[in-house]
């Protein structure tokens, strides 16, 4: 049985913590989307308006900052 050596270890858990990261950072940037949403609906369009920045770039980080970037490019 061959053990895993420590860099291997290392490359994979950083690739797991990317993992996780983008999709947490995906999953709040789209909540945080609909809570615009609902705000705007309600007329408070300024929360809305800051909601709306903060989504998107809770959406980019993770969706092509971690996501495409880190996570897809170790495995091509």
């Amino acid at each position: 049985m061959t053990s895993i050596g420590p860099e291997l270890l290392a490359e994979s858990l950083s690739l797991v913590v990317y993992t996780i990261v983008a999709g947490i950072l995906t999953v709040g940037g789209v909540l945080v989307e609909q809570a615009s949403v609902q705000h705007l609906g309600a007329g408070e369009a300024m929360i809305a308006l800051w909601l709306a920045a903060l989504g998107g770039v809770m959406l980019y980080a993770g969706a092509y900052g971690l996501g495409y970037q880190k996570v897809l490019s170790e495995y091509v």
